[in-house]
């Protein structure tokens, strides 16, 4: 299950810098095809957000993190690059 965590996390990571992307670069210059992008994006970063704090949260007990590493986990999710972060930091050895 670290595993699929680790892939998540990565993948959640790159969803967030996507959509970041479309707000700030497409947006601007071609706004129908913002629109258009707006949604599968979004989409897939919420079910990647989702499954990265459920993740999280069934791997706490059994990595044996403390509440302050796993809400610097949590926090993570919030913060461009973090995702990448915790798993170059937590999850390096996987």
């Amino acid at each position: 299950m670290l595993k699929l965590f680790k892939i998540v996390a990565i993948l959640e990571g790159i969803s967030y810098l996507a959509l970041f992307s479309n707000m700030l670069f497409i947006k601007p210059t071609n706004f129908e095809l913002y629109h258009t992008l707006l949604y599968p994006i979004g989409m897939s970063h919420g079910v990647l957000f989702i499954g990265y704090l459920i993740l999280a949260a069934l791997l706490k007990n059994s990595m044996k993190w403390s509440y302050k590493t796993f809400g610097i986990i949590l926090v993570a999710s919030l913060i461009p690059f973090g995702t990448f972060y915790i798993e170059h930091k937590y999850l390096k050895n996987v």
